[in-house]
This record gives structure tokens, sequence and C-alpha cells, in this order.
């Protein structure tokens, strides 16, 4: 029975969208999102909260963590509630569907749960206990879905499901972000047919060019909000529309259809947060808010981690500073989700613009003089340029032959900076766990993203979390350093934010609640100096739990959190 009906305004902006989109079959389309909408039950529609400085993710596979004998699900569960409830307040569980490669985004089945890792019992089970994010991994699918089979087999609404190509057109315009064929011929009941493959031959391109697919999407994001998602990621949003004679990235139509997924979510459940990972230069990336207030309410902040690497890696803070005084104020419904470290690797396209040719080979150079590879992506035009730098952020950080206490040191400063700016901050688990470069993963599958992807067993981890002169001091350290952080009201996504230009060697930030006249000066020594800064800060350090007045030391890779309630 309907139990909701689109209100007139709401009406008029959705058919704008959609009259874009489908031209004269917007009406049509409209009808049929009022007929999904009426079927969202009045209890979930109460409205999420939205984010604090409580905010805090962990970003962790479903099986990063296993115990013979238990679903990998309910094990994370398990870790959370022994080692990490009392840290984070919620968890991107990446990719928990069925699926057939690219280690979970090239998804079989958008509706279930893999049963490898346990069913939606455990998903809602951890739900009740903290905030989830899920991934929507909706550009491309898997070749083995049901989708796609049935475009094989031309069975009705699935032949519109997909892209098919004319290989001999020119492509040359399309941004390529790996260095793989673009199209990828199967043979289908309709003959051969070259069909669009951003990704992978194994990742086929969606078309939501089709209404019948934009319906199913739809359906699915309610269906994820339902089962537990505060959070929903859109992977790799940007490639989401194709037109040829275009970049095919970032074009107004996938603008429209993520403004047209918020306004779906923001009736059935309020509230629910979309946040857009979009690897690219940041004017690009940040688009994706809208006009503040009508798009994504997050973005994924991409130059923060190469950025805050270079930083290190040269002891001079500045362009990371640079970039980051250049930084917009967001509105009251947006924020970045800052991050350091992910399943992927440390992404470089962010930097253009940012960093020189010379800079940002000197970066590659270092990360493979410290164990790294480099993923590069096809340029277009027969050249190749580095994509990601994939390596564990400790060891990017660090070369493996320097002395373990510098190395923990130099990791807790940069992901001090991490906590200390504007956003929500992401955690990696392997950052957390203190994990080192995956060797034996990156060998075994010849994969260079899995040298941070490793999966760890849970007897071991814990007597490691317990014993291990490199897990335990890192674990514990940042576990602390999170839990301070999510105390202080001047960390709040919307308090202000000033960068201080006070020597290039020190990361400095200015963080001001005015609700609650609490603020916070951030200082982080990238270098392995020490510093000398005379300044007019006073208050009390709450990291080393001193008092400073005006004048401060500041030891090699020391991080300082001056607190002043008032001013």
């Amino acid at each position: 029975m309907k139990t909701y009906t689109i209100d007139s305004e709401k009406k008029k902006t959705m058919l704008e969208k959609l009259n874009l989109l489908y031209g004269d079959r917007g009406e049509e389309v409209f009808q049929r999102i009022d007929a999904l909408l009426g079927t969202c039950a009045q209890s979930g529609r109460e409205q999420k909260p939205w984010v604090t400085e409580n905010d805090v993710m962990l970003i962790t596979y479903g099986d990063s963590i296993q115990d013979q004998g238990s679903k990998p699900l309910r094990t994370l569960h398990g870790f959370l509630k022994d080692y990490a409830l009392d840290t984070v307040s919620a968890v991107h569980i990446l990719p928990f569907y069925p699926y057939t490669s690219d280690d979970g985004f090239s998804v079989a089945d958008y509706r279930q749960v893999n049963p490898e890792l346990g069913d939606w019992e455990d998903v809602k089970a951890m739900a009740e206990d903290t905030a989830l994010m899920f991934d929507a991994v909706i550009n491309h699918i898997s070749k083995s879905s049901e989708w796609f089979q049935g475009y094989l087999r031309g069975e009705g609404k699935y032949v519109d499901y997909f892209i098919e190509a004319d290989p001999e057109r020119d492509y040359s315009k399309v941004t390529r972000p790996r260095a793989l064929p673009l199209l990828t011929a199967f043979d289908t009941s309709r003959g051969v047919k070259h069909v669009w493959t951003t990704f992978s031959e194994d990742q086929i391109d969606l078309n939501y060019k089709s209404p019948d697919l934009l319906l199913e999407v739809l359906d699915i994001l309610v269906s994820y909000a339902r089962n537990g998602a505060r959070f929903i990621r859109l992977d790799a949003i940007g490639f989401m529309w194709k037109e040829l004679g275009t970049t095919c990235m970032h074009l107004p139509e996938t603008h429209q259809l993520i403004k047209l997924m918020r306004e779906v979510l923001e009736l059935c459940a309020p509230g629910t947060i979309l946040i857009t990972e979009t690897n690219v230069p940041h004017l690009d990336n940040i688009s994706y808010f809208g006009n503040g207030h009508d798009e994504a309410q997050m973005v994924y902040q991409f130059p923060l981690p190469p950025l805050t690497l270079f930083s290190f890696h040269t002891k001079n803070a500045r362009k990371l500073m640079e970039w980051a005084d250049r930084l917009e104020p967001t509105t009251k419904e947006t924020t970045f989700f800052n991050f350091l470290s992910s399943h992927d690797g440390i992404g470089m396209r962010p930097t253009e613009g940012i960093l020189t040719a010379e800079e940002k080979q000197a970066m590659v150079d270092k990360v493979q003089q410290h164990g790294g590879r480099v993923s590069f992506k096809d340029n277009g035009d027969g050249t190749k340029s580095p994509y990601e730098l994939n390596i564990s952020y400790i060891d990017a950080l660090t070369h493996p032959e320097e002395p373990d206490d510098v190395r923990i040191k130099r990791f807790l400063a940069a992901h001090t900076i991490l906590l200390s700016l504007a956003g929500v901050p992401g955690i990696y688990i392997h950052s957390l766990l203190g994990s080192r470069n995956d060797y034996k993963g990156l060998e075994q599958s010849g994969i260079n993203r899995r040298i941070n992807r490793e999966k760890l067993e849970k007897e071991t981890l814990y007597r490691e979390l317990e014993s291990d002169r490199h897990r335990k001091p890192v674990f514990q350290a940042l576990s602390a350093l999170i839990r301070l952080r999510r105390r202080q009201s001047a960390f709040s996504p919307q308090a202000e934010q000033q960068i201080l230009f006070l020597d290039d060697r020190i990361f400095a930030v200015h963080r001001t609640n005015k609700e609650t006249a609490e603020e916070i000066i951030v200082l982080v020594n990238v270098s392995d100096e020490t510093v000398q800064l005379a300044t007019s800060y006073s208050g009390t350090d709450l990291i080393g739990n001193t008092a400073i007045d005006k004048e401060v030391e500041i030891a090699p890779y020391q991080a300082i959190w001056i607190r002043s309630v008032g001013g």
C-alpha cells in the first residue's frame, strides 16, 4: 500500500533532473520513482544525525581479520567490541557483496551479502553498535552478474543496462584510470558486441541512459539505508555517464544523477549521507558538493594523502599548507572525508597543479626505495603516467632501515595532521594496527594494491596488540590520539579552520568552534630538526599534557594541540 506522496515542490525539482536525463520520458520515470518512495515505511524516516567531532570512521574489508570457524563479519564485529568501539564511531565495510574480481569491486549481486563473509543479520547486528558505511559500486557490475548474463542472452530490460560501442570510433578523449582496453568484445545472442569496460573486462559499465537501470539502482540505495547504512559511498562515480567526444568524466548528467539519488534518499531515509569517491584533481572533486545543499554531503579529500607524504619526504609542509589554505569553507550540510591510507594506493592525480613533475617523480622514487610499487594510467596518447603509489602508509613515510622509534613518531605526526583538519577522518584498519607492507600478498597475487590489504589472523593479531614492539605502540598511541580528538569541539567538521604560516617545517592550523568558544592551535613538526617558535599562543598541550606560554620548542616529528577556551 502506498504510504507516501512527493509534494509539488519536490516533484518540480525532481522532474527538472529527469527531463534533462530522459527528455520526454521524464514524467514516466518520475511516476515510477514516486511508486518506489510509496513503499518506504514511515518508521524508516527518522532523521539520521549530521556528523560532529565525535565521528571518526574505520575503513576495513569485511575479512581483514579472520578466525577459523567464524564468519569474518562476526570476527570483525568481535574485534570492534574488543578493541575499537571506544575509539571509532563508524565503520566503512568495503564491498561485502558477492564478487568476481578487484577485491570486491566487481559486484555480482548488489542485494546479497557474500556468504563467505556472513549475512544481512551480521551486518544489521554491527549497525546496532556503530554507524556503518556501505559501498555502492554502481558505475560497473561483474560480467558474471545476472544482469550481464541476461544482456548476453538478450533478455528484456537487461539489453539496455549496458553500453554498446563501435570499436572503430575515436575514444582518445576518454579519461582512462588504468592501462587496459576501454571496450571488450562479447559473444551475445545478437552477435559480437563491444561493451564499455572502463576498469577491466570483468567490470562492465552500467548504462544510466536506461530508466529501468536507474530505478533498479535507486531501489538498491534505499535498501542499503534500510539495512543499516548511515553513509553510502558512491564508488568511481565520476565515470557514470558516457558521451562520446568528451572525457566521460564529471559530465552534467552525472551530477544530476547524484542529486537525484540524494533527493530519493532524503525522502525515504532522511540524513543518509552520500560520499563521492573521485580520485581526481581538487576542483573536479569538490564539484560533487553541488551548491552545498543538493548533491553529495561529503567528498573524499584526495590531495591530503600525497601532500602529507610529500611534506615528510621533503621535511617541508608549505605545499600542504598552501593547498589547505585555499580550501573554501564547506556549508553546514557538507564536509570533507579526510584520510591518509585506504584499501587503494596513494593517488597521484590529485597533486596535478600542486606538485611539479620533478616533485612527483621524487615521490615515486622514494616510495620505490621504501619497498612500494607504482600503478600507471593510460594517457590516451600512447604514454603512461603514475596513477597511484602502492605501499602501506607507515612504510611510505619511512625507509625500512630507519629506526622503529622514528617510524612510529613520523606516522603519528602524519595522523595528527589528518585528525586536525576540518572534516570527518577515516582511519584504514592497517594504519590503526600499524601494519607494514604485505610482500607475501603482493607476490602471490601479482596485484600491486595487495601490498596494503593483508588478511590478519585474529589470534595472532590479538597477541601482537598486547606485546609486539611495533604493532602495540602504534595501535595504542593512535587509538589514544583519536579518542582525545573526539572530545574536542574545536575539531567539529563545521569549526573554522585557519592555516598558520609560522615555519615551513611546521604544519600549523588554528581550529575555532564559535559555539563553544573552544580554540585549538595545531603544530606538527614534519622535519627531523628541533624547531623554536615564538608565538602568541598560550594554553595546554592536550597531547603532551603540558603548559604552553608563547615560546614553543617542537622536537622532530612532535605534534602539539594547544587548547585555549574563550581565546
